[in-house]
């Protein structure tokens, strides 16, 4: 069991991956990086899962889970080779759940989507980041520091204790992707993290307003959602 980080001195980690796979008892390889960009080369050279820094110790624990599972099952009849292979390779779903977890193009998820075999696929991970340009870097936002997002034009704003900051994805696509349980929609152009929220509250026009926890502004709830808050 090796984990690798894709940029390393001399040989990068896929390179290693790619001879030693087809060695007589490949190890299973697990890849780190800080770039989501790798996740399809990372999984075209069998990769057992892919790790995306900074990695949070909940999703190192479930790839260590995983692994014990897998090293604990029966031998497989199949050649030595051939079953470490199978073992390590993913599926197609398994794939399309991590491209979606990392927030990428939705072409690269309904083809792998496609790929997986009937009555094989499961529901859709939740996003778990955002990647946001900042300039000529890319900054990847925890889904669990999202305040709440807001639509504005050509981009989204996704707000954050630290900020704004402005990604292409628009809220039809956030909204598919987001866990309905942690995220509520209260506007056509406004989802709230439901964690932030504080309380709710009427202003002279009538309109019902969300507070949220530790913050200055207040975010308008039109006529669709409200029913959202009618327990509160």
């Amino acid at each position: 069991m090796l984990f690798l980080d894709i940029q390393m001195p001399g040989l990068t980690g896929l390179d290693l991956a790619a001879r030693l796979v087809d060695d007589d008892h490949p190890p299973r390889v697990v890849f780190t990086t800080a770039h989501d960009a790798y996740a399809l080369q990372a999984f075209e050279h069998a990769a057992f899962d892919y790790l995306l820094k900074p990695i949070r110790l909940e999703r190192l624990q479930r790839t260590v889970d995983r692994l014990k599972e897998t090293l604990a099952a029966p031998a497989s009849t199949a050649a030595p080779a051939q079953a470490t292979a199978q073992a390590a390779a993913p599926s197609a779903e398994m794939l399309a759940q991590l491209l979606r977890q990392l927030g990428m193009a939705p072409a690269a998820v309904s083809a792998a989507a496609a790929a997986a075999e009937p009555g094989s696929a499961t529901p859709a991970a939740p996003l778990q980041w955002i990647r946001a340009a900042q300039g000529q870097e890319t900054r990847l936002i925890a889904i669990e520091e999202v305040i709440y997002f807001q639509s504005n034009d050509k981009y989204t704003s996704v707000f954050v204790a630290d900020g704004e900051h402005l990604i292409r994805t628009p809220m039809r696509q956030l909204r598919e992707q987001l866990d309905p349980q942690q995220f509520w929609q209260i506007h056509r152009s406004v989802i709230v993290a439901a964690r932030h929220v504080a309380g709710t509250r009427t202003d002279f026009r009538g309109r019902l307003l969300v507070k949220l926890k530790g913050r200055d502004e207040q975010l308008v709830v039109s006529r669709n959602y409200a029913d959202l808050f009618r327990q509160m």
